[in-house]
């Protein structure tokens, strides 16, 4: 069953197209992350999902129906970017105020808890630092007692021991069984936490699968050096899909077989300085999906 569907759905903003023709299904239970640089329409995407605005063209069904709807809205919880809390008001008293507007929201002492909040509850929210303000957002997104939770750049702002938490009360409400869609700059801890990974740029699907799938379409392995070999010959190294060598003669190859291509540089005794072998990451799978092309002119320094 899924949870969210995106069906050609298309956004534009006077001459502005921020979602082109989006295909995208979220699963119940599923947490996915969701990936783009800056402009890609992700923002655009979770604010047609949250029923905050209305596509230009094709269809958006969130638990079944148009989220634009009272009774479906009450049943999402969303993590903006940015957020405004009245500073006057304390934590606990914030967190009371929203809890009012669901019909069966979670304990106010509880979310407290599950957002690491208890040592604050009586700090004024005008009074917080940035990590505490984005603690307090993620109190406000869950307390309702959501079943699809919509997070858009959760981290951003916290220290380590704050991420930690965080991660810690995604994993317990993740669970209980909830959809939680999230999107952040920070890879590794998408890659650690989805069990799904969609990279959007240019309001356009170009990658949808698990952390391992999208890794393995980047190469398996990277394989960095330093010697005197050449750009020729480190491309006829056995499995060598991709080469790259700067003018200091560090070289940075790309393989699904590194004890090949390692096993053949030693046969040949080639003497190699600075080796560093590492598998495919998922920023690196970002990185080759966003990347522009290269112009023509500049294809000779890498393959």
């Amino acid at each position: 069953m899924n949870a969210i569907e995106l069906t050609d759905t298309g956004k534009t903003f006077g001459r502005v197209t921020a979602l082109q023709g989006l295909n995208l299904s979220i699963r119940a239970g599923e947490l996915t992350a969701l990936l783009g640089p800056n402009g890609a329409g992700k923002t655009t995407a979770i604010s047609l999902m949250l029923g905050l605005a209305a596509p230009t063209s094709g269809l958006v069904r969130v638990l079944g129906a148009d989220p634009r709807r009272g009774d479906v809205r009450a049943r999402l919880g969303s993590m903006p970017q940015e957020s405004a809390v009245p500073p006057a008001l304390s934590v606990r008293e914030a967190v009371t105020l929203f809890a009012r507007f669901y019909p069966a929201p979670l304990g106010v002492e509880d979310t407290l808890r599950l957002a690491d909040l208890q040592a604050v509850a009586n700090r004024r929210a005008g009074a917080l630092s940035g990590g505490q303000k984005r603690r307090l957002a993620f109190a406000l997104a869950v307390v309702g007692n959501p079943e699809v939770l919509l997070i858009d750049e959760p981290t951003t702002g916290m220290d380590a021991q704050s991420r930690l938490a965080f991660w810690d009360a995604v994993a317990q409400l993740r669970a209980t069984g909830r959809t939680i869609l999230l999107t952040t700059h920070y890879l590794e801890e998408a890659e650690r936490a989805a069990d799904r990974v969609v990279v959007m740029n240019a309001g356009r699907l170009l990658a949808d699968g698990t952390p391992e799938a999208l890794r393995a379409q980047a190469g398996g392995a990277r394989v960095r050096f330093t010697s005197s070999l050449v750009l020729a010959e480190l491309r006829r190294l056995p499995g060598v899909e991709s080469a790259v060598l700067d003018d200091h003669g560090h070289a940075d190859l790309r393989t699904r077989t590194p004890e090949a291509l390692l096993g053949e540089l030693f046969r040949q005794g080639t003497e190699l300085r600075e080796l560093e072998v590492s598998r495919a990451s998922l920023e690196d799978a970002f990185l080759s999906l966003t990347r522009p092309q290269e112009p023509l002119s500049a294809q000779g320094v890498s393959a």
